[in-house]
């Protein structure tokens, strides 16, 4: 990939925070691999490893640098890195603005380009850039330059994931600071209510998504059933049904999000499979023009609007997504106007419509749509001007 490449579209792949938060080793890093290449997730689009937090010792050496844990990690980064390359992927590593990182492991703070520069050495492919232990004289719009311009000057392209939680107005700095994707949201946790939360704390921020500077509204929880490690994350919450899973997909897809798996790979249901491999879904989410997806609230009006709502979003070939999602307890039959998506009657057009769930044509309408879209569930359909 060139540099004028590398960010276009959000950002795919995998990530051990999730379900393994601190226990990780390198035999897991190279089985997730494994499972990434063996079990398609490799030719749907999906193609980083990253290691989160927790991998290196407490201490640098003797020079300043970092020291991947020996124990946790045997044969070193830059042993890890080839063998993930080898297989056709990329390598994704972890720091953070601060002193510590957030678990407490040396950070990046004034140690930036040389920081940059071992990266480069061992192969890596991807940064995130965690948001701990910020030194209150700095900003963290400075910080993220600093690391951003380290990154453009360590003789390797290596994609920038910043991570502050959407603090400090991000919104309005990240894409000048060089970021590549960006977090706006606190942390996920695997339960219905912080996907809803996530979600909605974005849907008015589709001005500031698209190519090359991605919102990251944090890691999928697709397919964790609760299987995590950490009890803020799941361990102690239970996880969702697959069709809140399916919607959470399809939330992340629509608005542009960077999809970044969180669940243990290896122990993939058929249903988390069909989920995260969803071709039309993920053509969605990598439309190289990178448009963020507006809301539009459904008819009847006395629906609320953070239960019941439609995302549209324009696609390079002219086409239009649009979402009917209803995150309420009950069922909604939801009403959608064309005149609301640019279309008026007077044109003399029609839409195609074609279920990207079910993967086939629902048929050509003219001047709205209503379907029926049951509770905690939702209805994605590819729109063809006819």
């Amino acid at each position: 990939m060139n540099k004028q490449q590398l960010g276009l579209t959000p950002p795919m792949g995998w990530n051990s925070w999730n379900t393994f938060t601190w226990d990780i080793n390198e035999q897991l890093i190279r089985e997730a691999a494994d499972t990434l290449v063996a079990e398609g997730f490799k030719d749907a689009g999906y193609e980083y490893i990253v290691i989160d937090d927790c991998w290196s010792l407490k201490e640098r050496d003797k020079d300043g640098k970092l020291v991947a844990d020996p124990v946790k990690f045997p044969n070193g980064m830059k042993a890890l890195a080839d063998y993930i390359h080898a297989k056709g992927l990329k390598f994704g590593m972890y720091s953070c603005v601060g002193t510590h990182t957030c678990a407490g492991y040396p950070g990046s703070f004034e140690h930036e380009f040389q920081d940059a520069e071992l990266l480069a050495e061992w192969g890596v492919d991807f940064l995130k850039y965690d948001y701990c232990f910020k030194p209150r004289h700095i900003s963290g719009e400075l910080l993220y330059k600093r690391m951003s311009l380290a990154l453009k000057n360590c003789g390797r392209d290596i994609l920038f994931s910043a991570c502050n939680w959407g603090e400090d107005n991000v919104y309005h700095w990240i894409r000048e600071s060089g970021a590549h994707m960006y977090r706006s949201t606190g942390d996920i946790q695997d339960s219905w209510d912080s996907i809803k939360s996530l979600a909605l704390s974005q849907l008015d921020k589709a001005c500031y998504t698209g190519a090359y500077c991605h919102n990251d509204m944090d890691m999928l929880v697709v397919g964790m059933y609760g299987g995590s490690n950490s009890d803020f994350i799941g361990s102690q919450i239970g996880g969702c049904s697959d069709v809140e899973y399916k919607t959470h997909f399809s939330l992340w897809s629509m608005m542009g999000s960077p999809l970044m798996i969180g669940s243990d790979i290896r122990k993939t249901s058929q249903a988390t499979k069909d989920i995260l491999m969803n071709g039309d879904l993920i053509a969605i989410n990598q439309d190289v023009e990178g448009r963020g997806a507006y809301r539009i609230k459904p008819e009847p009006q006395w629906f609320h609007a953070d239960d019941v709502f439609m995302l549209v979003k324009v696609l390079t070939d002219g086409d239009v997504a649009i979402g009917f999602f209803n995150l309420s307890d009950g069922q909604r039959e939801m009403s959608l106007q064309f005149w609301d998506i640019g279309l008026p009657y007077a044109s003399g057009k029609s839409l195609s419509l074609y279920d990207c769930w079910e993967h086939k044509e629902i048929g050509v309408f003219r001047e709205r749509y209503a379907p029926v879209v049951p509770a905690h569930d939702c209805l994605i359909v590819r729109a063809k001007l006819v």
